[in-house]
């Protein structure tokens, strides 16, 4: 108003007679002429610029009956004064007239509304501003559809149907627009869906009418706006109209009807049905009805007409005016339009062109589409708890909301009505009415205002089937009586595949978005103790406000599952103090703070246990597969149980049971019960099978499977076994024998072979003594015989051998069946006689023993067949072959006539004979039936060893009837007795061999051969020989070659010996040897025919001229009697020398040797040999060469290298030598005189030349060399006329100084704890600069101050070969500054200056410094309650917070007592932190609710956190107190033992309390009274409920006595009762101690201590010690327990360890297996490490390989909110893309992008503005993705050239995917790449053309085209791309693979070795469980429970009422021991 102000003053300046416009422009007219007015508006240039065109059209609807007139006015420079006297003229309007000038919607104009007028603007002059029009009013609306079209496109095309006709879908949106519009109606609110079909009506239509607020017609130009949403739409002509959108204020189930939402649906769904839509209504307070047409059929007219599509006219008019409806087929228009009088407010929507599918769909799918609608609405429709048919029918809950539906056909079809109210077959109607139980839950998202209201049902199983209701048009499921006795009822779980939860937006149904399950309300499979199909008997309902989007058709939630199963997601459940029925506002509900999961699964136990009539299977037995089952996935698994409970009855394996609804009706006995899954527990289910064995089972002999649900319940124990009985009484019993003849066989009779048995007779008898030849029928089935067969088995070690079978089918009458004799019984061995009972069947050969289970009867008789007397005999097994003199044994079997073996008779003599032999035996014996004849022996001459001749030996016993038998035997030589050597006398010459032949004979003189005879020939000092004579028992004997030195040419003699070593028997044999002298050469000598005195000796040193010849050498060869040996040609060919290869074989015939050629070198002796045969006979010498005369000078170096600078360490030796470099010692002492040297750089100021006399040689010191560089330099020596060059290597010289040869860029800045990557590279020099390679130089890198710490690879090093030591700085550390990096060396303690590099070291944002702890200090700290909340900050080293770590990494130690130091000690109890609540500060770790202490005292808190792996963070320790609580109760220090006194005169037996304090103490035990005084009243009552007891009194005859109370405590000396005290005998009473304190408003727990009283002293004392004993053991027994409850627990955790390890283990190795992982490498963690090694390898390689990389140095990355430099944020693949990309961003390649503007001011400040940056927080980019220029509206315009694509595409990023697409998108822009120039040229052509703006454009090939078109020359193609900075190229994919398969790989090896270890730590544990010392505590504290119990058993067994003890824990002072076990009453 402020500008409207101005006006006014500037007007009253200018005319102070003229009236204020502001107030002569009123609502209700103007009595002022604007003509007499000279005010002129001005307007300065500024504002005029911003002005735009303005155009109003008015109508002057004063007058009745007269069609209002429409002009039109340019307002463009005028204000509200000079637009009224324009109007005034057009109108004529005369002064003083009164008038109105109102907007459509009836809005008064005045001075400022007017200025808010929009272009277009529609206007009424009326008389008064309420007046009616008379005619209609078309005004011209604009609606084009608003920018979010464009902005929101990606979301998804409307009506998605899913398969299923979406047309109810299409209504809802319009139902939506009803709802909202009646959203603030107070009465009914009515929305009717009229379906016009009629014909006589006109054409078919679709109406939606409500009795809503109606709308303006600017609201009704904004619905026409497409996607004109509420939160942008502006509802009134002017600014200061418009409210926005005011969200409702929160209700239950968010029924708000806030669901007319994005502007989208209503003109989807109206253009869905038909093809157009006239909108008709009226708002609140408004005359005029308002009226706008959408037709698809106009649409296309514009088009045609090239008109403005978005363009139209809304026709205002009076209620009830139909006269513009002319058309005939929309005359039930004119019906729907006379409605309208009366109505204050209401909107009609009128569809026509309906299309003809949904007619049809309309009409036949009446029921269907109607339902589906309730189903949507349901909750509007009946209130917040739904279609309840349960509730009551006054519910204050019911909902006004009446949607009625009325569809009209043509007569005489009947209109159809239904109001979706009447609706009750909806699926939430049936998921009401069927649920018998609700969970109600809320969910709050991470953002907090994410509010789901969720509620569960639980559908309950009854008896024979679910209550869970069938999905609508489903077919429904087969009855109980139907199943299919072989299927398992278990696989129809009762949701089957359906998701929990629907879901409801606003109220309304999100029909394509359902939610299967949450975690805590899954199945645990394997862990929860109920079964899962209770999990599947759940339904459910989450209520969502608008905070969760869904799509604009309302078909789906875009992100509700992804937020609610976010792990921020807090689910809390809801109690309603009002109960299911609550009201609209329910009082706040009260929140269960417990785990949800934990309460969730209690209220599923308790629905399962109270509501399920289910099948209770127990006593599981195993898993089995069912092959009678035909479908072949039912057959496995079945789990088998013993025993089933069901509708409160049992039953179990062996339980007879009948069978209902079974034809026949059968009996049987339960074998297993049968439910199909893999259980292993006790389970419910719906049903199951129950396999019986048919009884009796005699009868039947079968079984049978049938379903659970057909067993007889009402069946008794009794009927059944009666009725079974009476079926078995029937049956066959048993048999009868008789024996006619008598001789009857018992049992067990042993008889003789051949004895007869029988003749018998057998009669079949049943239970009551009937003979039966017959079985009894069963049914109407057909007769079956019996018949006996008769067996015989004989018993054999190879088995039971049935010998005889006879089969009996014809009974005698009155004797049964009839067997005869049976003979033939001659076989030994145990047998059987078997008379079983047969069936005889329809096939005669066909038989049965056994009928059902059970056999027929039969009858069994054991028996004995024994052998007779002796009769014959055979011979056993004899050696056909013997040897002589060798024993053998004759073994003979006595048989009886059978042949069956017998024992001898006593007293035989055996008789042998056998001619030619002589034979012989020792003695006879018989074991059993065997007879043996003991060491035969026979002798006589035999055939040789090769041939063996046979005899007849005949054995005769006499007294046999058969006595005789005759064996044949062959004989062989026996064994070695002597040996026979040939010959006997023997002669050999010295060095042959000699042989001797050799026999070995037996004791009969033939010659024998046996195994290992082997006969040994020992020679006189030679070794000895053998020949082997095992074979053939002869051999030869060949000696080794006989050499003995022959002494003067004599013969010598040897003896031999013969001897057999294995055979001792065999004599020693001795012959003697004569040896001769030979002939063979024994000696050479060697002789020169030059020098006849020259005869060289064996080894023999000789000296010659070096280099020399020596000529004419000759041998001579002797034999061993020294006589000379001829020389001849095989003798030569045998001579050998060694000094060449090439001989003469003339010469050596003649006696010469070749000549010898001495070596050339002096020191050289060489070794010379001549050698007859093999060196047998040599001569060997050695030449010494002596020199020459001197040719040269040598000068020999002992060191060839030096160092600049230095002297050579060796000297220089000067010789003369001869040609062949033999010293000559011809120098003398004058040669140094004349000896001279010359070299480059050498400095002859330090050369001395110095003779040596011992070897007359010159040596030369003092070489150095003063300049120049490193390299060999000569030096060249002169004496007369000898020269002599050497060459000496010369090196750098000693080092001196450091040079860092590379290193990191300078300025070098690092973060805090990080490293600098680039290595320093350090090369050592000497002082004139050149390298020098000394590796005996360290070389060490220090810093310039001692508070900066580095950590490297290593601190020092030598150098390398080169002279080079590289240092790499892993991490710096220290506080911020600069400092300075010293390379510093050393050289034999010699310090070696090196360079120093400057260092800033900047603040690490990432880096835990410190723990900063807050919390309320002034605080107390009560025991056990809660402490106050904790924050914990980790603080960074650039002192901010840091918020990354995971709350899993802070803990908060407490421990008492003493501090700890650094870390907290282990006992330390570890609290973890809370999650942070709404609101509450996310940069620091919460910790609440944590409890105090219980123990007063001083406790420490420290708290922690775990930064990595290694490294943990402490905060400083804090000190707190613990003080008492608030006091509680009256307590001693430490538990009483119970007393036990008697009424004698004895006071210490009356004493009660002896020397005992009480404190006023909290609940914990504490202290707490310090400050209180008082009394303490002390009386007796009781124990037991027995009142009429009299009371002990005490001492006094008191029943009462007191105690001071003082600062909390009372001290009781004594207290005793009286003597004579009454009481009764063997009672308990109980000393009642009561605290009186007045200042305490609570009255304070008193402290009850139990006694015994007896009137008996020994008594009394006895029951004292043992109430002593007892409470001792007890105490014992209590810590016992603790023991093995803390053993049980921790297996319990190590059991639940290793389950998780092993869970975690399989999920990942799962993963494995589905990344294509070979997990046969990954059976250890061996073979893991192996292949990880494996792939790191291979993933190095692929990091090696060449690869693009961007050469720009980023040093700011990785600093706080630093994202990095641009460069380096993206990859690209393509080489040309990234070249060109590259160039066109080159000025921004190496900005550093930063999170936020504080940290690119930091980053501009350090670098003095040197540096450019970018902060993201100051960048926008516009939402949604624009596509490519020549696609619009999802189509292609034009066919493309050239593959374009927006440049920003083929970035690449590997982290902060976000950030750098923001990034991109504002530096690249729309920049798009394109193959070439030509195919960018002919784009951009085609783009313009179109209208449409075209990006830059970039080629491939290195070119641009500018948004302006522009292109060529330098500044638009890219350099090649050496030159430029260009982005890298990424990692190929299989290195990404490779990586993800190592981290995978890493967490399976984390998993497996947790597994291993939580195996091994378990198995340790059972092992330790089992160990004997654990057995051994296991044994004591069970005698320790005995002894405790056999003392409780004695107290117990008082003499007096034993009955009447008191409670169990009546010793216990009151509120100190409360986790005491509950003991039962007695």
């Amino acid at each position: 108003m402020s500008h409207h102000k101005n006006i006014s003053i500037l007007y009253n300046a200018h005319n102070d007679e003229t009236t204020n416009l502001a107030r002569v422009w009123q609502i209700y007219g103007m009595h002022h002429d604007p003509g007499t007015t000279n005010h002129t508006a001005q307007s300065d240039p500024s504002e005029e610029d911003r002005r735009y065109v303005k155009r109003i059209k008015v109508f002057d609807c004063r007058f009745e009956n007269i069609q209002p007139k429409g002009e039109l006015f340019e307002t463009t420079r005028l204000d509200f004064n000079d637009f009224l006297r324009v109007l005034q003229k057009k109108f004529s309007i005369r002064p003083h007239e009164t008038y109105v000038l109102v907007t459509t919607d009836r809005t008064v104009l005045d001075f400022d509304k007017f200025a808010m007028l929009q272009d277009a603007t529609t206007l009424y002059l009326l008389q008064r501003e309420d007046q009616a029009l008379s005619e209609a009013v078309e005004e011209h609306i604009m609606f084009a559809p608003h920018y979010d079209t464009l902005v929101q496109s990606g979301m998804y095309e409307y009506y998605a149907s899913k398969g299923h006709n979406a047309l109810p879908y299409a209504l809802a949106e319009l139902i939506d627009n009803a709802l909202s519009a009646t959203a603030k109606n107070t009465g009914v609110r009515t929305i009717e869906i009229r379906m016009l079909f009629d014909e006589t009506l006109g054409k078919p239509a679709v109406i939606v009418l409500d009795n809503g607020c109606g709308m303006t017609s600017k609201q009704l130009n904004n619905w026409a706006v497409y996607r004109g949403s509420k939160f942008v739409r502006e509802n009134g002509k002017f600014a200061s109209k418009e409210e926005g959108y005011v969200r409702p204020d929160p209700v239950p189930r968010s029924l708000n009807s806030d669901i007319s939402y994005f502007g989208v649906g209503g003109k989807q769904a109206v253009f869905y049905i038909g093809d157009s839509t006239r909108m008709i209504t009226k708002s609140i307070g408004s005359p005029d009805v308002h009226e706008l047409v959408l037709s698809k059929e106009d649409f296309q007219k514009k088009e045609r007409n090239k008109e403005d599509i978005y363009s139209g006219f809304i026709k205002n008019r009076k209620p009830g005016d139909s006269s513009h409806v002319n058309k005939n087929d929309e005359r039930f228009l004119r019906a729907l339009i006379a409605e309208e009088a009366g109505k204050e407010s209401f909107t009609a929507v009128v569809i026509t062109g309906v299309l003809p599918e949904h007619i049809t769909f309309l009409k036949q799918d009446f029921d269907m589409w109607t339902r589906e609608l309730a189903h949507v609405y349901h909750y509007y429709v009946h209130g917040v708890n739904g279609n309840d048919s349960r509730s009551s029918p006054n519910n204050l809950d019911q909902s006004k909301i009446d949607i009625q539906v009325t569809l009209r056909e043509k007569p005489p079809r009947c209109p159809r009505m239904m109001n979706l109210k009447e609706v009750e077959d909806d699926m939430q109607t049936l998921y009401i009415n069927a649920a018998a139980d609700t969970f109600e839950f809320r969910v709050s998202t991470d953002a907090g205002t994410g509010t789901v209201e969720g509620v569960i049902r639980y559908h309950p199983f009854l008896y024979d089937k679910e209550t869970y209701p069938e999905e609508q048009n489903t077919v429904q499921a087969l009855p109980v009586d139907e199943i299919d006795e072989n299927e398992s009822e278990d696989v129809h779980l009762a949701r089957g595949k359906r998701p929990i939860f629907e879901c409801f937006w606003n109220g309304r149904l999100i029909p394509y978005t359902t939610v299967s399950e949450f975690d805590w309300c899954t199945w645990p499979k394997g862990k929860s103790k109920l079964p899962a199909e209770c999990y599947g008997r759940l339904s459910g309902v989450l209520f969502t406000n608008d905070t969760f989007k869904v799509t604009t058709n309302k078909l789906t939630f875009v992100d509700l599952e992804v937020k609610l199963k976010n792990k921020e997601a807090i689910f809390t459940r809801v109690v309603n103090g009002q109960g299911k029925n609550s009201s609209a506002s329910p009082s706040p509900p009260i929140k269960k703070q417990r785990n949800i999961q934990s309460e969730f699964t209690k209220w599923l136990q308790n629905c399962h246990e109270k509501l399920d009539k289910q099948v209770k299977f127990v006593h599981f037995k195993e898993i089995i597969a069912r092959t009678d089952v035909s479908a072949k996935k039912m057959q496995h698994p079945w789990a088998t149980f013993s025993s089933i409970e069901w509708d409160g009855k049992k039953y179990k394996a062996g339980q007879c049971v009948k069978s209902q609804k079974t034809v026949p009706i059968i009996y049987g006995t339960v074998i297993r019960f049968l439910l199909y899954g893999n259980h292993d527990r006790d389970v419910f289910a719906t049903g199951g099978l129950v396999e019986l064995t048919l009884e009796p089972k005699a009868l039947y002999g079968t079984t049978k499977i049938i379903p659970i649900s057909k067993i007889d319940r009402n069946a008794t124990d009794d009927a059944i076994k009666k009725n079974i009985d009476n079926d078995l009484a029937k049956l066959p019993e048993k048999l009868k024998v008789d024996w006619p003849e008598g001789r009857p066989w018992p049992q067990n009779a042993v008889r003789p072979a051949g004895t007869l048995l029988g003749p018998f007779t057998v009669e079949i008898l049943n239970r009551k003594e009937e003979s039966l030849s017959k079985m009894p029928s069963v049914g109407q089935g057909t007769v079956k015989k019996l018949s006996v067969q008769l067996e015989i088995i004989q018993h054999g070690p190879k088995g039971d051998q049935t010998v005889l079978t006879i089969k009996n089918d014809q009974p005698l009458p009155k004797h049964g069946f009839w067997f005869k004799k049976i003979e033939n019984l001659s076989c030994l061995g145990k047998y059987t006689l078997l008379l079983n009972t047969i069936i005889t069947i329809d096939d005669p050969k066909a038989k049965a023993t056994v009928f059902g289970d059970k056999a027929l009867p039969s009858y069994k008789l054991n028996f004995t067949i024994k052998e007779g007397g002796a009769e014959s005999f055979t011979v056993g097994a004899v050696s056909t072959t013997l040897r002589v003199g060798v024993p053998f044994d004759i073994p003979l079997q006595i048989k009886d006539r059978y042949d069956h073996l017998t024992t001898p008779p006593p007293d035989l003599e055996p008789v042998l004979k056998c001619s030619g032999l002589e034979l012989s035996y020792g003695a006879v014996d018989y074991t059993g039936t065997t007879y043996t004849i003991r060491n035969v022996k026979a002798r006589g001459k035999v055939q040789n060893y090769q041939q063996s001749k046979t005899y007849d030996l005949k054995v005769t016993l006499p007294g046999l009837k058969k006595d005789s038998q005759t064996l044949k035997i062959s004989l062989l030589p026996g064994n070695p007795q002597y040996l026979h050597v040939t010959p006997k006398d023997v002669k050999v010459e010295n060095g042959n061999p000699v042989s001797f032949n050799v026999e070995v004979h037996d004791e009969a003189g033939n010659i024998t051969a046996n195994p290992k005879q082997t006969v040994r020939c020992q020679v006189q000092s030679l070794p000895p020989v053998t020949t082997d004579c095992s074979s053939t028992g002869a051999g030869q004997v060949v000696t080794k070659p006989i050499n003995l030195k022959i002494i003067k040419g004599e013969p010598q003699l040897l003896k031999v010996q013969f001897d057999m070593q294995l055979w001792k028997n065999v004599p020693l044999v001795v012959r003697e040897l004569k040896v001769l002298p030979s002939t063979r050469v024994c000696r050479m000598e060697l002789c020169s025919q030059d020098d006849e005195n020259l005869v060289l000796r064996n080894k023999e040193k000789i000296e010659w001229l070096a280099g020399g010849l020596l000529e004419n050498l000759f041998f001579k060869l002797f034999d061993e009697a020294g006589r000379e040996v001829p020389l001849t040609a095989e003798i030569a060919a045998t001579i050998k020398v060694n000094w060449t290869g090439d001989v003469n074989r003339e010469d050596l015939l003649q006696g010469k040797l070749p000549d010898v050629q001495v070596p050339t070198q002096v020191q050289e002796q060489r070794f010379y040999q001549v050698s007859y045969k093999d060196q047998s006979v040599s001569v060997s010498f050695t030449i010494t060469p002596r020199p020459d005369e001197p040719t040269r000078l040598k000068a020999t170096l002992l060191q060839s290298t030096v160092k600049l600078g230095e002297t050579l360490l060796g000297h220089i030796n000067l010789e003369l030598v001869d040609q062949y470099d033999n010293v000559t010692k011809t120098l003398t002492s004058s040669c140094v005189n004349h000896i001279t040297v010359d070299a480059e750089g050498l400095d002859k100021s330090a050369l001395a030349f110095t003779w040596q006399g011992s070897s007359s040689s010159v040596v030369v010191k003092g070489v150095r060399f003063q300049s120049g560089t490193p390299g060999p330099r000569e030096m060249c020596f002169t004496y007369k006329g000898y020269v002599e060059r050497v060459n000496v290597e010369v090196t750098a010289g000693v080092p001196a100084q450091l040079k860092l040869v590379s290193g990191p860029a300078q300025p070098l800045q690092v973060l805090n704890d990080h490293g600098i990557p680039t290595a320093f590279l350090i090369q050592l020099c000497d002082e004139w600069g050149n390298l020098s390679p000394d590796q005996r130089v360290v070389v060490e890198l220090r810093s310039s101050s001692p508070a900066l710490k580095l950590k490297t690879t290593v601190t020092s090093q030598p150098v390398n070969a080169e002279g080079k030591a590289a240092f790499t700085v892993k991490s710096v550390s220290g506080p911020k500054g600069c400092y300075q990096l010293a390379f510093r060396g050393s050289f034999n303690n010699r310090p070696i200056h090196g360079p120093s590099v400057n260092l800033t070291v900047i603040p690490n944002p990432n880096k835990p410094v410190s723990l900063q702890v807050e919390y309320d200090t002034s605080v107390r700290f009560p025991a056990g309650s809660i402490f106050p909340a904790f924050s914990m900050t980790v603080v960074s080293d650039e002192g901010s917070p840091i918020t990354t770590f995971n709350p899993a990494a802070a803990s908060m130690f407490l421990w008492k007592d003493t501090q700890s130091g650094q870390r907290p000690p282990e006992t330390a109890t570890e609290l973890k932190c809370s999650k942070p609540r709404v609101g509450e500060k996310n940069d620091c770790f919460h910790f609440r609710d944590k409890e105090i202490p219980e123990q007063v005292g001083k406790h420490i808190i420290q708290f922690s956190l775990l930064v990595d792996k290694t490294e943990v963070l402490f905060s400083d320790e804090i000190t707190i107190n613990v003080v008492a609580n608030q006091p509680f109760k009256l307590g001693p220090d430490s538990q009483r033992p119970t007393p036990v006194v008697s009424y004698t005169k004895d006071i210490a037996n009356r004493t009660l309390v002896e020397n005992m304090t009480l404190r006023i103490m909290d609940s914990y035990g504490n202290p707490a009274g310090q400050n209180l005084d008082g009394k303490v009243v002390v009386s007796i009552k009781n124990s037991g409920d027995d009142r009429n007891k009299s009371l002990p009194l005490f001492d006094g005859k008191t029943n009462r006595t007191q105690f001071n109370l003082i600062k909390g405590n009372a001290h009781i000396t004594r207290l005793a009762i009286m003597e004579n005290s009454p009481g009764d005998d063997g009672s308990s009473y109980i000393l009642v101690f009561k605290p009186e304190v007045s200042v305490i408003q609570t009255p304070l727990a008193s402290f009850e201590l139990p006694f015994h009283f007896y009137n008996d002293v020994a008594n009394q004392r006895k029951i004292s010690e043992l109430s002593k004993e007892k409470h001792k053991l007890a105490e014992e027994v209590a810590t016992h327990n603790a023991f093995f409850n803390t053993y049980s627990e921790l297996l319990t955790e190590l059991t639940s360890q290793h389950l998780d390890a092993s869970n975690r283990e399989a999920l990942i190795k799962n993963e494995l297996i589905k990344s294509n992982m070979n997990m046969a490498q990954c059976e250890s963690i061996p073979s893991i490490d192996r292949l990880l090694a494996e792939m790191n390898t291979e993933t190095r390689r692929i990091l090696n390989m060449p690869r693009r990389v961007c050469s720009i140095h980023d040093q700011f990355r990785g600093q706080q909110d630093v994202l990095g430099m641009v460069g380096h944020l993206a990859f690209v693949q393509d080489e040309d893309a990234a070249r060109v990309i590259s160039w066109h961003i080159r000025g921004d390649m190496d900005c550093v992008i930063t999170r936020t503007t504080a940290a690119a001011r930091r980053i501009y400040d350090d670098t003095q503005g040197r540096q450019q940056v970018m902060a993201l927080d100051s960048v926008y980019v516009p939402p949604g993705i624009r596509p490519l220029p020549h696609i619009y509206n999802g189509r292609m315009v034009f066919n493309p050239p050239g593959n374009p694509v927006y440049a920003r595409d083929l970035l690449i990023y590997s982290q902060n995917k976000e950030s750098c697409d923001i990034v991109f998108r504002n530096i690249l822009g729309d920049t798009i790449l394109i193959d070439d120039l030509d195919s960018a040229n002919n784009y951009r052509r085609a783009v313009v053309q179109k209208k449409i703006q075209c990006p830059t454009i970039l080629t491939r090939q290195g070119e641009r085209i500018s948004s302006r078109g522009k292109f060529g020359g330098a500044q638009n193609k890219a350099p090649p791309i050496q030159a430029l900075k260009v982005f890298a190229a990424p990692f190929p994919q299989d290195y990404h693979n490779l990586k993800d398969q190592i981290e995978l790989l890493n967490k399976y090896r984390s998993a497996l070795k947790k597994k291993e270890d939580a195996q091994k730590e378990r198995d340790d544990h059972m092992k330790e469980l089992k160990s004997p010392m654990m057995k051994k505590k296991q044994q004591e504290m069970e005698e320790k429970q005995m002894q405790l119990q056999e003392i409780e058993r004695h107290l117990g067994s008082t003499p007096v009422r034993p009955t009447k003890r008191g409670h169990g824990n009546a010793g216990e002072p009151s509120g100190i021991i409360t986790k005491r076990a509950k003991q039962s009453p007695r």
